[in-house]
């Protein structure tokens, strides 16, 4: 006591600190136990001869194996199935309430009450309180907070997954219900959105790569709206429950089927894991037939299928995650892509499959992580996609480039220039259009006396000079050897003889010897303007004949050709025409 009334003062001065703080943290608890009440429970299997009081007696008597409803719990729903009794703990509230079971199972959990029995199923579209993503159970007003619930979860045929129990107001309820309802729809919406876009660049890009990944996500996309129920509750698709036994399953195949066939061709395993192609190759198909026998309804293959299926799943699991990373160490770029997206959701898919066995009863938020998964998976292959596309688009430029353009000058080669050339005379322009024909004088001397690389660094340095005089809209290519091209638009004759001029002049600048240093490399253009009914052949034939006039004057000059009169114009300080009659 002394000790206390000893504190310093400022000991003192911090409880109005910790005041609101324990306050919040006093109406948070009232919250927490509010919107969940504390719940134990007891369950066992169904016996012949079984009653509702004969379970609670039984369950009074503490004759039923106890487990924590708050953590995820698997009951057997083999034979007749199992009862569940749960328990409410005080503080007890009479306000109105929600019993929920999640994840939902597929099969059907009935109600017992002293009313009779009321089902619980996922398919359920009769006017009873829905749940989204779980089943849910609206507490009878009449019925005590202190009473128990007795639930029966009905034999069935598929793998019975744990869920866990909660109790909580409506009002919580109803809150839990819209966040996980929106939540879920904006998964969904991310993957449909995916799908669309696959779907439309695989007609437009004719690539079915893309095909194969709206396969896999679409299907992805289905299972976990069957496993949450998405596809009864909210979107109401009734005509699904009598296929959603077999459809599910099938779903299951077919995304192992869609993603090996998409990872083969999005991966490059040809190029980089060869050896692997043929087993993943091998899985797709072997996915498919279990489909096949799946929806034969010949009991054997039935049977079969059930059987195969889930070790094919976990081979074609592993087997998926060992090609990814071996492409990866090879040097796939889009391998990154795939096992960003695909080694999360196998983390989970092997976590809740873990849970199935009674672990990690305490992590049941993976059923929704695994839709969430879904998405950024599909967003995640979405930008590899979209990476893969840029890559080919890049690559298919630069193939064009290399197509198009001349592999020693990079000017527009015969093909290339002979297209556009085409295009632009059909065009149909009113503007005037000259062609020039250019051919290196004393370039055949000048290879048989330097060699071939000598003339070939002769065209490039020529290519540069023409390219850089000439404007870039200016079609400039190499028609032969030593012969080039250029198509000048809305260029009237006395500025293309100018421009020819200035091409001559430019070439003879860059005083190439040719034999020796008094005799240099140089040009000798013609010019040819379109007239009515000209077509290219036309045009490059005058100008042809033009080139091979300013040859036969001297060279290293320009002739226009237009109509039956030649312009002679060598490119030397005082220009002069030559008039040539034929």
């Amino acid at each position: 006591m002394e000790r206390l009334i000893t504190m310093p003062a400022r000991g003192r001065r911090r409880r109005p600190r910790l005041g609101p703080v324990l306050g919040l943290l006093g109406l948070l608890g009232m919250a927490v136990c509010q919107a969940a009440t504390p719940l134990n429970g007891g369950w066992r299997e169904v016996r012949a001869g079984d009653t509702a009081q004969v379970v609670l007696d039984d369950s009074r008597a503490g004759l039923l194996r106890n487990f924590d409803p708050s953590l995820l719990q698997r009951f057997p729903l083999g034979g007749g199935g199992s009862w569940v009794v749960i328990m409410p703990q005080p503080p007890w509230s009479n306000q109105e309430r929600v019993l929920t079971i999640y994840p939902p199972p597929l099969g059907t959990v009935s109600v017992v009450t002293a009313n009779g029995i009321q089902p619980l199923a996922l398919d359920d579209f009769s006017e009873a309180l829905h749940g989204h993503g779980r089943l849910a159970w609206r507490v009878p007003a009449t019925q005590p907070a202190s009473a128990p619930i007795l639930l029966r979860f009905e034999p069935s045929p598929t793998l019975s997954g744990p869920v866990r129990f909660q109790i909580e107001s409506l009002s919580g309820y109803l809150q839990h219900d819209a966040s996980w309802l929106a939540f879920a729809s904006a998964c969904f919406a991310v993957m449909l959105a995916m799908v669309l876009m696959a779907l439309c660049f695989a007609v437009m890009l004719r690539d079915v790569t893309y095909a194969w990944y709206g396969g896999y996500i679409l299907c992805y996309a289905l299972i976990q709206s069957i496993q949450t129920g998405f596809i009864f509750h909210p979107l109401g698709w009734d005509w699904f429950t009598g296929v959603a036994a077999i459809a599910g399953p099938a779903a299951v195949a077919l995304s192992v089927a869609f993603a090996s066939l998409f990872m083969t061709r999005f991966c490059e395993l040809q190029h980089y894991a060869p050896l692997l192609r043929v087993p993943i190759t091998a899985l797709a198909v072997g996915m498919i037939q279990l489909v096949l026998m799946r929806c034969s309804h010949i009991a054997l293959l039935v049977e079969v299928s059930q059987i195969l299926i889930n070790p094919l799943l976990m081979i074609g699991a592993m087997l998926l995650l060992v090609a990814a990373i071996v492409a990866v160490a090879r040097g796939s770029r889009q391998a990154w892509f795939f096992l960003i997206g695909w080694t999360p959701l196998l983390l989970l898919t092997a976590a809740t499959s873990a849970q199935v066995s009674g672990a990690l009863p305490e992590l049941d938020w993976l059923n929704d992580a695994s839709l969430a998964g879904g998405a950024f998976e599909a967003i995640a292959l979405s930008l590899g996609l979209v990476d893969r596309a840029l890559i080919l688009r890049h690559d298919r430029d630069i193939v064009r480039v290399l197509a198009d353009h001349d592999a020693l000058t990079s000017v527009l080669n015969r093909r290339a220039w002979t297209e556009r050339a085409s295009a632009l005379l059909a065009n149909g322009s009113p503007h005037p259009i000259a062609l020039l024909f250019l051919d290196l004088d004393h370039f055949k001397l000048l290879n048989d006396r330097q060699g071939h690389n000598t003339g070939d660094r002769a065209l490039v340095a020529v290519a540069r000079a023409l390219a850089a005089e000439l404007r870039p809209s200016d079609l400039l290519g190499r028609y032969g050897g030593e012969e080039f091209v250029a198509l000048l638009d809305g260029t009237e004759p006395q500025q293309a003889m100018h421009v020819a001029t200035r091409l001559c002049r430019r070439v003879h600048r860059l005083e190439i010897p040719a034999s020796d240093e008094s005799l240099l490399l140089s040009v000798s253009i013609g010019v040819a303007i379109r007239r009515d009914g000209d077509d290219l052949e036309s045009l490059v034939e005058r100008a042809d004949q033009a080139m091979y006039e300013a040859k036969l004057n001297g060279r290293n000059r320009v002739c226009l050709r237009e109509g039956n009169v030649t312009s002679n114009v060598p490119p030397a300080a005082h220009l002069h025409v030559v008039e040539k009659r034929e």
